[in-house]
Parts: structure tokens; C-alpha cells; sequence
């Protein structure tokens, strides 16, 4: 028997309880982890509230992200190894020590990295990459707005798209958020709550806006995003909230702007696959290079999965929330 995090019912950060669970075997094509940490995202605290529905066939229990050493391995793998350090994207379960993965969603623990620092990042870099690099298609010169830049995607996304030389504009809630990114190289940070984004964008790019967005704040950014934009720029949505709203189509038209919503969980094996392999090839050597550092916030034991959910509602954090299982 191994421990998780499990719970009953919805509701508030109390309901979470450490259980045991009975022990799991990896499949032909899978892996079994030994879990030492588990990232904390937003996406937990509205599964935990009954706010996301959970993809068929989902892991039991919540966490989309660990780092730790691999158990076993089933009969068709053959990158991996028992022994081997590893982070992996998950599309649930990782709050537990022990979870069972597809393999071709884990990746090699960054050289350089503890544990709790690499479980900080595959949710993250694959939501930034697939979206940033595989959609949009950012490149070098180009320019970026970048909305929560203190959260765990936001610092992610700030810093990664600094290291591939891009300029980035960023927007953080608190003058402290404001100030921690400008230390992640942003080029403009905004404190949302007492500035305007759209006009000190134009204002930074001269007039022209930003070739790409990435938005967490739906659909109450929407029209404010669209004036944001450059000619032949692209606004992708990966969250914040999805009610119905109008807006004016010569905004998208005029510009020859293109507008994306997406989500990583639910996205078939085939192309969690290819966003794996493409965050090992291309973001693992920034990671490990130094021009993309982990930024934690607190780390807590998995028993207290409850106070890392709390905290995390606070908005206050920097970073990322971890827990770990040692």
C-alpha cells in the first residue's frame, strides 16, 4: 500500500485527506514513478471545487505534474529505465507516492535540479511550449504580453520566452508580482489593478502591439487582448473564465489576428506526446543552461495538500506551490 491525496466530495481546501490506496502496476506502455514532489496548479483548486470536468479515462485523484525515480516499467517501454530521474506531465494522480504514467509523457529530470525543483515545471513548460512556441510559433525579435506573470505558467512563460530572445510585457497583480518579473527579464511589467495594459502595450511597441498573447483571464481580457495585438498576431486563451461574451469582428479581421482556446489535459496521448518530446529537445537545455531557473514559492508535505491549496488561493504566491513526499 502507498498514500494520495484523495477526496470525497467538492468543496473547500479541507476535504483533502492523505489515504491509502492500493498499489499500482504500469501498463505495456507505461511507467510506474516513485513520486518525491508534485507541482500545485490552479487547475487542482477547481477540479477540487467541482469546476473541472475530469477527462475520461484520468488517473484517480488530483495533480498534473511530479518529479521522482522510476519504479518500473512496462514491457513495451524501452527509453526508461527503474532508477531513472524523471518529471513527467500527468493528466491526474500526481498527488500521491506512487502514480503510473504513459511513457511518452516523461521527461529526464533537469541536471541540476532537486526533485522539488523539477516537479515545478512539465505542466508549465508544456503549456508554454505548446502554445507559445508550437502555436504561435514566438520566435526571436518578436514580442510577447504575458498576463500573471507571478503565477506558476506566468514566470514559466516569462522567462522562457526571454531566453529565446523575445521581447516580453507582462502583467502581475501586486507591486511585488510587478518587481519579480521585471527580475525574470520582462521589458515592461504592469500592475494590473492600478494601470492600463492595452495603452502601456501600444505605448512600449510604438503603436504596433504585441505579435502574441498569452491569456489566463478569458473572456474578461477579450476585446482589451484583440486591441493589444499586432497585425497577423495571435491571442491564445488557456483559461480564466469562458461565459459568453461579444465582440466586434473587424478587431480580428483588420488585423489578420488569429484567436486559440486551449486546454493541455484533455489533449489526446498522440500530442501530449509531441509536446513532450519537444519541451525535452528545446526548453530542458535552457532549464538546464540557467536562462530558465525554477521559481518556488513554498513547499509543503504532502499531508498538508490542504494548506498548499489554500495558500494558493490567496493569489499572493510567486511561483510555484510543491509538495513533496519525504
Amino acid at each position: 500500500m502507498s498514500s494520495a491525496i484523495r477526496f470525497d466530495r467538492p468543496g473547500a481546501p479541507g476535504v483533502l485527506r492523505l489515504v491509502p490506496v492500493d498499489d499500482l502496476e504500469p501498463g505495456p506502455a507505461e511507467v510506474l514513478i516513485a513520486v518525491e514532489a508534485a507541482g500545485v496548479n490552479n487547475a487542482d483548486l477547481l477540479e477540487r471545487r467541482g469546476h473541472y470536468p475530469v477527462p475520461p479515462g484520468a488517473p484517480a485523484g488530483l495533480g498534473l505534474e511530479c518529479a521522482g525515480t522510476i519504479a518500473a516499467v512496462g514491457r513495451e517501454v524501452t527509453l526508461w529505465k527503474p532508477g531513472d530521474r524523471v518529471c513527467a506531465l500527468l493528466t491526474g494522480g500526481g498527488y500521491a507516492e506512487r502514480v503510473v504514467v504513459p511513457s511518452v509523457q516523461v521527461m529526464p529530470a533537469p541536471d541540476g535540479l532537486t526533485m522539488i525543483e523539477a516537479a515545478s515545471f512539465p505542466e508549465v513548460a508544456c503549456t508554454v511550449y505548446s502554445n507559445l512556441a508550437m502555436i504561435a510559433g514566438l520566435t526571436s525579435g518578436q514580442s510577447v504580453l504575458i498576463h500573471g506573470a507571478g503565477g506558476g505558467i506566468g514566470a514559466f512563460a516569462t522567462q522562457w520566452a526571454a531566453a529565446i530572445g523575445a521581447r516580453v510585457i507582462a502583467t502581475a497583480g501586486s507591486d511585488n508580482k510587478v518587481e519579480a518579473a521585471l527580475a525574470m527579464g520582462v521589458s515592461e511589467a504592469i500592475n494590473y489593478r492600478t494601470d492600463d495594459f492595452v495603452t502601456t502595450t501600444l505605448n512600449a511597441t510604438s503603436g504596433r502591439g504585441v505579435d502574441a498573447i498569452l491569456d489566463i483571464v478569458g473572456a474578461p481580457y477579450l476585446e482589451r487582448n484583440l486591441r493589444s495585438l499586432a497585425a497577423d498576431g495571435h491571442l491564445i486563451i488557456i483559461g480564466g473564465s469562458m461565459t459568453p461574451v461579444t465582440f466586434d469582428l473587424w478587431e480580428i479581421a483588420s488585423r489578420r489576428a488569429s484567436v486559440t482556446a486551449t486546454m493541455l489535459r484533455g489533449r489526446p496521448k498522440a500530442q501530449k506526446a509531441a509536446i513532450v518530446a519537444g519541451v525535452t529537445r528545446d526548453v530542458i537545455p535552457l532549464i538546464e543552461a540557467g536562462k530558465i531557473k525554477p521559481i518556488i514559492d513554498t513547499v509543503f508535505p504532502l499531508a498538508q495538500a490542504s494548506r498548499a491549496h489554500e495558500l494558493l488561493e490567496t493569489g499572493r504566491t510567486v511561483g510555484k506551490v510543491i509538495l513533496e513526499t519525504g
